[in-house]
């Protein structure tokens, strides 16, 4: 046999060295699957439903840091009591938490 046969023939891949050289890179798919991309979706999925029943009374976080007490919800907008008589309008996909009523601050 000359070099470049053998050349030609380690070249040429196999079905079975196809099927060895693709089942690190699905391992590593199924690995990031279940680490990092599930469980992000389930979380965009409980936020996305925490934000949908936000209902008058809830305290809410919104995307710029402001906290402030839901007057009144919309199909897409609240409007935020933010303090005394200061009211604003904001995206519902603009919330980012409804904080819970009944939690304890850290510091207590």
């Amino acid at each position: 046999m000359t070099t470049t046969s053998l050349l030609a023939a380690a070249a040429a891949p196999s079905g079975a060295s196809f099927f060895i050289q693709t089942i690190p890179l699905v391992l590593v798919f199924v690995i990031f699957w279940f680490l990092l991309i599930r469980p992000q979706q389930k979380r965009m999925k409980e936020h996305q439903a925490e934000i949908a029943a936000v209902k008058k009374g809830d305290r809410v976080v919104t995307g710029g840091g402001l906290i402030g007490k839901v007057t009144k919800v919309g199909d897409t907008e609240v409007e935020v009591e933010l303090g005394p008589n200061v009211r604003v309008q904001a995206l519902k996909s603009t919330l980012s938490q409804v904080v819970d009523p009944t939690a304890r601050p850290a510091n207590d």
